[in-house]
């Protein structure tokens, strides 16, 4: 029962962030301000980056199954690394939001609402997913070459204007399945329509979410195999991350397009991934430095994108 402890604060500690997030910070369901916005995406990180301490107790008192016998402090670098990773992947996730949100011509007022739901359905799903490819890399013999090739095919696709859009057009497809109106219905998912159940535009834009979320979830979880396999690590970085996109999307909402060489720093971290992927049976990069070339790269990132703004304005 032990080696359950950490896990079973993990979640109860997410549990109450999320609680905290929809029942305290949002209860009465207003559009979020910047000065909030900002506010919340600094709680969030804040709460990513003190979780390290808690990741640092548990490997060193050894209360958890440490299959990988890492040391307190490498388990750290490997959380964080695969917090930042998964941060700076979620960039093009933020993009499609956008997309879909005017896609669905979603309210401001309901956005936040369909978010948390989609962070829920993340908990769940991830978890899966992390879980499969766990098993896939520890029982097929080069399945790190294959993520790593995949993660490699992703970054060139994703330098193509249309990725976005063919990231939302896959999930449009999905919903000629289900009878979706456009009406919202005071923000409810399902109403009734000349005597008929049929489901809102927000129901139509949550199934998008989540669709989108598994999609990028297929490179972003490959990536943080190229850190560390360690369960704990893999799902703990990958849950904090998308805690803060909610707050994130509304910090950047309004700025999504204007920051565009964020694109380029993310294809570098997903070719720098892959390479560390493929390479891992012959060469061993320290995490210091994977630490160092992901954070360079969001800072030149973001610095390109101020000076084209500044120059643009």
């Amino acid at each position: 029962m032990e080696k359950e402890t950490p896990w079973i604060l993990f979640l109860a500690y997410v549990l109450l962030l999320l609680f905290l997030d929809f029942f305290v910070l949002h209860k009465k369901g207003e559009q979020p301000t910047i000065k909030r916005a900002i506010f919340e995406t600094i709680f969030f990180v804040n709460n990513a980056l003190l979780f390290s301490f808690f990741i640092y107790w548990v490997y060193d008192a050894a209360i958890i199954d440490n299959i990988n016998n890492l040391k307190p402090g490498d388990a750290v670098v490997k959380y964080l690394t695969g917090y930042f990773i998964e941060l700076s992947l979620s960039v093009d996730n933020l993009f499609v939001i956008a997309i879909i949100f005017t896609s669905f011509k979603i309210p401001t007022r309901y956005q936040h609402k369909l978010l948390f739901l989609g962070i829920l359905g993340a908990i769940v799903f991830r978890a899966i997913l992390i879980t499969v490819g766990l098993v896939l890399i520890k029982k097929v013999h080069g399945m790190n070459i294959i993520f790593g090739l995949f993660l490699l095919y992703t970054a060139f696709k994703m330098l193509k204007k249309e990725a976005e859009h063919e990231a939302v057009s896959e999930p449009k497809s999905i919903m000629k399945l289900f009878r979706i109106s456009n009406t919202f219905d005071r923000g409810r998912f399902i109403t009734v329509i000349n005597g008929k159940w049929v489901f809102t535009g927000l129901f139509g834009a949550l199934l998008a979410i989540e669709f989108t979320d598994l999609l990028f979830a297929l490179d972003s979880i490959p990536a943080i195999f190229a850190i560390t396999t360690d369960p704990f690590l893999v799902y703990s970085s990958n849950i904090f991350a998308i805690l803060g996109l909610r707050s994130l999307y509304f910090f950047l909402s309004n700025m999504l397009e204007k920051f565009k060489y964020l694109k380029y720093s993310v294809f570098a971290i997903l070719v720098f991934v892959s390479i560390k992927l493929m390479s891992a049976n012959f060469v061993k990069i320290p995490e210091w430095f994977s630490l160092l070339f992901i954070g360079l790269s969001l800072i030149i990132g973001i610095y390109v994108s101020v000076i084209n703004i500044k120059k643009t304005n």
